[in-house]
């Protein structure tokens, strides 16, 4: 590898690191919006939203550039293969945070409603996929890669068992159906992130050992 090259990578490695502590940071704004009913902290989270875009695009215009300057090999290459589908999903992930922040800017004007799962819970457990899907990508940790696979599961479950409680809080409260399937939105945004997350995973999982274990869940892998 060229000098040349290596700083660049390096310097693609720092813009991925910021672009995703930055949505980091909008989920979890997000979440606690919606939790205190904290409307100022959603607009927050709305303004952002165009600097997660800008990011994102930065991000891939650098690794195409790489791509056609250096035609870089091997690892080089996965590595920035790996880079250009992560910033995807942290894009992606922006999106369903402004999602978030858009019904807690929603349920602010209409009152107390208490939300009928733990939402503090779910969204704890979706922020540690998405820390660990990163720590992994900046690691190059496929054991951490793996965990974050694992607990798709649990986010999963939880969805469906929330579909369940919304439906009886509906039935109990007919009155507030808006609202509780406002908090059902939300439980399945969260759901999409942990799939995100997981995307982000197995993306890392191929450029530390070259498989692609995409499609591969619930199938027992050689």
């Amino acid at each position: 590898m060229t000098i040349i090259l290596r700083r660049e990578i390096d310097g693609l490695k720092k813009m991925i690191c910021s672009l995703s502590a930055y949505v980091e940071e909008n989920l979890q704004m997000a979440a606690t919006a919606i939790a205190d009913r904290d409307i100022e902290l959603a607009k927050k989270v709305l303004k952002r939203d165009v600097e997660v875009d800008d990011r994102e695009i930065e991000v891939e215009e650098e690794c195409l550039k790489i791509l056609a300057l250096h035609q870089p090999v091997a690892n080089d290459l996965r590595y920035i293969v790996t880079v250009l589908k992560v910033n995807n999903d942290l894009e992606r992930i922006g999106d369903l945070a402004v999602n978030m922040a858009q019904v807690a800017v929603w349920l602010a004007d209409r009152g107390s409603l208490e939300i009928p799962y733990d939402l503090c819970a779910l969204a704890g457990k979706v922020r540690k996929m998405l820390a660990d899907s990163l720590d992994a990508l900046m690691e190059r940790n496929d054991e951490l890669a793996e965990g974050v696979m694992s607990a798709d599961d649990e986010v999963d479950e939880v969805n469906r068992e929330n579909y369940g409680v919304i439906r009886a809080a509906i039935r109990e409260q007919p009155q507030e159906m808006k609202r509780l399937i406002m908090m059902l939105r939300v439980s399945h945004y969260l759901e999409r992130i942990a799939d995100h997350a997981t995307n982000i995973a197995e993306d890392v999982i191929y450029m530390v050992n070259g498989e692609i274990v995409r499609h591969q869940k619930g199938e027992e892998k050689s």
